[in-house]
C-alpha cells in the first residue's frame, strides 16, 4: 500500500461512525422504571453499602475487577517520540482493543498532561480505587523506570509498563527456545545488545533472571557500549557497564564470537559482514519496527545457520507484544493479584515457551497456509492467533502470582477457570483471523462482476494492498476508472475488462470461446445460438465462464442486483460438485462465543428432510475445515415433540433421525428452540438425554429459506454482530455472492472465503 492510501485508509478507519475504537456500553437491563431503580437510585445504594462495610465486595458488585487503565503521556508514542498526550491517544485506545478482542478485559485510556513524574504518579495513585490493574504505555525513559517501580509499591493493584516487560517476555521464551535448539547454555552465550531504551533494559533484565550473566551481556546505546568509563549514563544503564572490552569497541568488533544479538533500536544497523564473524548458530532477534535491524533475506543469506526473529508478521518468529499483556493482565485480574511480579513474568515467559513445543492447532496451521508448523528454526514461539493463549498464559501468571503471595483470591478449581477462560471470547473467534492469513499464503485470481461501485472498487483496493488476492474488474472501463478516480481509489496494474467491448483479438477470442463452451452446456437446456452471445456479454455470465474456463479463480458478484439473478449463472454453469444434491448458503455470524454458521439463509424455499440433513452436512464440513467441531442444532417451534403434528417441527424431526442415522458420532439434535440450542444450561437441564446437553451450538439449521433468513437479518440488526455471508456450499468451483448493500468489510471478508475455496479446488469438504 502507498503512504497516501494508506494515511487516508487510517484516517478514515478512526473517523468513521462513532470517532475512535472504543466505547462503554451496559451489561445489566436497563428497559424499565424498575431496572433504572435497581442500577441507580435507590437500589444503587444497598452495593454502596455492602462495600463501605467491605471494600473488597468492589469486586464483586462493580466492573472494578475487570477494568484495566492504558495511561500514558505521550512521551513516547511508538516510533512519532514526544507528540504530547492529545496525539497519543489513538494509541491508547488500540491498546484498550487489544485487550478487549484478546482476553475480554474492559478499559479506559487516560492521556495525563505531565512530565512531572511526581504528578503523573499522584494522579494514578489516587484512580486506584477505579481499576483493577494500570497498563503503563509509551512513556520515555528514564521517567518510565521510576514511574512504575514508585506506583508498583504505592499501588495495591497490577502494574506494568507493556513497553518495558511485554518485548521482554516474549523475547524471553523465544531466546529460551532458540538456545534449546542450538544446544547453548544461557549462562555462557555472549549476548549483544543494542539499544538502551526502556524496552531493552527491560528485556536484558529479564534475561538475567533466566540464567545470562551480566558479565557476557554488552550493551550499546546511540554513544557506544555501556562502559564504566562514561560519565553520561543514566536511568538504569549504570546496571550493564561491562568495562572487559575499550571502551570505543564498535558493535562490529564486539559481534565476533557473539551468540546472540539482541536489536531493539532502528534499522539497518546490520549487515551481512558483520554477523559472520558471530559464534556457530547464531541468535539474531532483530526486533526494530518495520525495519528490522538487518533483513530476514540478508541475514540468512550470510548465516544460513542462524535463528532469526524479528517484530515483523510477514516472517518467522514474530515477537509480538500481544502474545502476553492481554493473557497476563487476564491471569492477575483473575486472582486479584496485588502485582506484576518477577515471578508472573517468568511464568509467562516459560508458558510461552512450552507452548511452541507442543503440537500446534489445525486452525494455527491453516492460517499460515497449512505449513505445519512444529518446533524448530523457524517456530521458536506461538503464534498470535493462536487460540490456546489465553488459557496457556493467564493460568501460569495466575498460579505464579498464586505461589509468590500477591494473590488475594486464589484459584481452587482449575478445570473450571480454564472453561471460564475458553468461553470468555470463544476459542473459535480466531476465524476471521484465519482467513485472512490463509488466503495469503496462495494469492488467487478473483473477479468481481460488479466493479462500477464505489464498495466493490474499495474492496478491490483492499484485498490487493493487503495481498489477499489478485482483483480482476468485469464494468465500462471509463466508468470504472472515473469512480476510482473520485474517490481516490488506487488499483495500479489492475486488469478491467468489459465483456460488451472487447479491446484486441485475444479478447474476442476468448469471447468467443465462452460462447461456445457455455452453448454447449445449455444447448439441451432451453439456450438457443442467439440468446448466448447477449447472456455472456452479462458480466454476471462473463465471470461465471472466466471462473468455469480458468482465466480467473473464483467470483465474487451481486453487490447491485438481487441473489436470484447472480446465483442462477453459476448454477447454469458450474453446477454442484459431484454428490451434491442441493446446493446451500450459510451466514456465518460472529458472536462473542464463536462462530454462529445459519444456513440455509439464501438459497433453497421448499426442503424435505433429507434435504435439510444434506445442507447440514455441508454446513459441518466448512466447519470442520476451519478446525471448529460442528455442534448443530435442528431448530423450529418445538422441542422433542412438545408439539405433535407442526409441519415444520414434523420436518426437523425427520431430518435429526436422518442425521442420527448417517452420523450416529455427531453432537447434533433437535427439533428444538433456539434458546434451547444456544443455552447449555437450559439444554442440560431439561432436555439431559440430547446430544446437545451442555453444549452451545455453533450451527443452526433452520425449516425453511424464510425463517433461516429472518434470523441472521435480525441478529446483524438488532444485536449488531458482524457476518461472513452468504457463502455458498456445494459448488464445483467457487462462486459467492454478495447481498445488496454489503459493506467493504464484508466483501473484503468474502473475498478470502472465496480465496480459500479456490486454494482448495474441491471446496470444504476436502479442505
Amino acid at each position: 500500500m502507498d503512504k497516501k492510501s494508506f494515511k487516508e485508509a487510517a484516517l478514515h478507519y478512526h473517523a468513521k461512525g462513532k470517532p475512535g475504537k472504543i466505547e462503554v456500553i451496559p451489561t445489566k437491563e436497563y428497559a424499565n422504571q424498575r431496572d433504572l431503580s435497581l442500577a441507580y437510585s435507590p437500589g444503587v445504594a444497598e452495593p454502596c453499602l455492602e462495600i463501605h462495610s467491605n471494600p473488597d465486595d468492589v469486586y464483586k458488585y462493580t466492573a472494578k475487577g475487570n477494568l484495566v487503565a492504558v495511561i500514558s503521556n505521550g512521551t513516547a508514542v511508538l516510533g512519532l517520540g514526544d507528540i504530547g498526550p492529545e496525539a497519543s491517544k489513538p494509541v491508547m485506545e488500540g491498546k484498550g482493543l487489544l485487550f478487549k478482542i484478546y482476553a475480554d478485559i474492559d478499559c479506559f485510556d487516560l492521556e495525563l498532561d505531565t512530565k512531572d513524574v511526581d504528578e503523573f504518579v499522584r494522579t494514578v495513585k489516587i484512580l486506584e480505587p477505579t481499576f483493577g490493574g494500570v497498563n503503563l504505555e509509551d512513556i520515555s525513559a528514564p521517567a518510565c523506570f521510576e514511574i512504575e517501580e514508585r506506583l508498583k509499591k504505592e499501588l495495591n493493584i497490577p502494574v506494568m509498563h507493556d513497553d518495558q516487560h511485554g518485548t521482554a517476555i516474549i523475547s524471553g521464551a523465544a531466546l529460551l527456545n532458540a538456545l534449546e535448539i542450538v544446544g547453548k547454555d544461557i549462562s555462557k552465550v555472549k549476548i549483544i545488545v543494542n539499544g538502551a531504551g526502556a524496552s531493552a533494559i527491560s528485556c536484558t533484565l529479564i534475561y538475567v533472571s533466566l540464567g545470562a550473566k551480566k558479565e557476557n551481556i554488552f550493551m550499546y546505546d546511540s554513544k557506544g557500549l555501556i562502559h564504566p568509563d562514561r560519565d553520561n549514563l543514566n536511568g538504569k544503564k549504570p546496571e550493564f557497564v561491562n568495562g572487559t572490552v575499550p571502551m570505543g569497541t564498535s558493535l562490529a568488533d564486539i559481534l565476533k564470537d557473539a551468540d546472540v544479538f539482541i536489536g531493539l533500536s532502528r534499522g539497518g544497523v546490520l549487515n551481512g559482514d558483520m554477523i559472520k564473524v558471530m559464534a556457530k548458530d547464531p541468535i539474531i532477534f532483530a526486533m526494530a519496527n518495520p525495519t528490522p535491524e538487518i533483513g530476514f533475506e540478508e541475514a540468512k543469506t550470510a548465516r544460513p545457520d542462524c535463528i532469526m526473529a524479528t517484530g515483523r508478521s510477514d516472517y518467522p518468529n514474530q515477537v509480538n507484544n500481544v502474545l502476553g499483556f492481554p493473557f497476563i493482565f487476564r491471569g492477575a485480574l483473575d486472582v486479584r493479584a496485588t502485582e506484576i511480579n518477577e515471578e508472573m513474568k517468568l511464568g509467562a515467559v516459560r508458558a510461552l515457551a512450552e507452548l511452541a513445543k507442543k503440537s500446534v492447532p489445525d486452525i494455527v496451521n491453516m492460517a499460515y497456509g497449512n505449513i505445519n508448523l512444529k518446533f524448530g528454526r523457524d517456530y521458536i514461539i506461538p503464534k498470535p492467533v493462536d487460540p490456546r493463549l489465553i488459557n496457556t498464559i493467564s493460568a501460569a501468571v495466575a498460579k505464579a502470582a498464586m505461589d509468590s503471595g500477591v494473590a488475594k483470591q486464589p484459584i481452587t478449581n482449575w478445570d473450571a477457570y480454564e472453561m471460564v477462560l475458553s468461553t470468555r471470547l470463544g476459542k473459535d473467534n480466531t476465524l476471521s483471523k484465519v482467513i485472512e492469513n490463509k488466503a495469503k499464503q496462495d494469492v488467487k485470481r478473483i473477479v468481481f462482476s460488479d466493479a462500477e461501485n464505489v464498495s466493490v472498487l474499495k474492496a478491490a483496493q483492499e484485498v490487493m494492498e493487503e495481498r489477499i488476492a489478485l482483483p480482476i474488474l468485469l464494468g465500462n472501463k471509463e466508468r470504472v476508472k472515473t469512480i476510482m478516480e473520485a474517490n481516490q481509489i488506487t488499483l495500479p496494474n489492475i486488469k478491467i475488462i468489459d465483456p460488451k467491448v472487447p479491446v484486441d483479438d485475444a479478447e474476442a477470442q476468448r469471447f468467443d470461446k465462452y460462447c461456445e463452451v457455455f452453448y454447449e452446456k445449455r444447448k439441451r437446456k432451453g439456450v438457443n445460438p442467439n440468446e448466448v452471445v447477449d447472456l455472456v456479454r452479462m458480466r454476471s455470465y462473463y465471470g461465471v465462464m472466466m471462473v468455469e474456463m480458468g482465466d480467473a479463480d473464483a467470483l465474487i458478484g451481486g453487490l447491485s442486483k438481487k441473489y436470484p439473478v447472480t446465483v442462477r449463472p453459476a448454477l447454469e454453469i458450474i453446477g454442484p460438485r459431484k454428490g451434491i444434491k442441493k446446493v446451500a448458503s450459510t451466514h456465518i455470524l460472529m458472536t462473542r462465543f464463536g462462530p454462529l454458521f445459519l444456513a440455509d439463509t439464501s438459497i433453497n424455499h421448499f426442503l424435505t428432510p433429507e434435504d435439510i440433513a444434506d445442507i447440514a452436512e455441508l454446513v459441518a464440513n466448512m466447519a470442520e475445515a476451519f478446525n471448529i467441531t460442528p455442534k448443530i442444532g435442528m431448530l423450529t417451534y418445538s422441542n422433542f415433540g412438545s408439539v405433535a403434528n407442526g409441519e415444520s417441527a414434523l420436518l426437523m424431526r425427520q431430518a435429526t433421525k436422518i442425521m442420527h442415522e448417517r452420523h450416529p458420532d455427531w453432537i447434533v439434535d433437535g427439533e428444538m428452540q433456539a434458546h434451547v440450542a444456544l443455552n447449555p444450561e437450559t439444554s442440560k437441564e431439561f432436555y439431559p438425554f440430547s446430544k446437545l446437553a451442555g453444549q452451545r451450538a455453533n450451527i443452526l439449521i433452520f425449516p425453511n429459506l424464510s425463517s433461516a433468513n429472518i434470523a441472521y437479518n435480525l441478529l446483524n440488526q438488532a444485536a449488531d454482530m458482524d457476518f461472513i455471508g452468504p457463502v455458498l456450499l456445494g459448488m464445483k468451483k467457487p462462486v459467492h455472492i454478495l447481498q445488496l448493500g454489503a459493506s467493504v468489510r464484508q466483501i473484503v471478508d468474502m473475498v478470502g472465503i472465496a480465496a480459500i475455496d479456490a486454494q482448495n479446488e474441491e471446496g470444504y469438504a476436502k479442505a
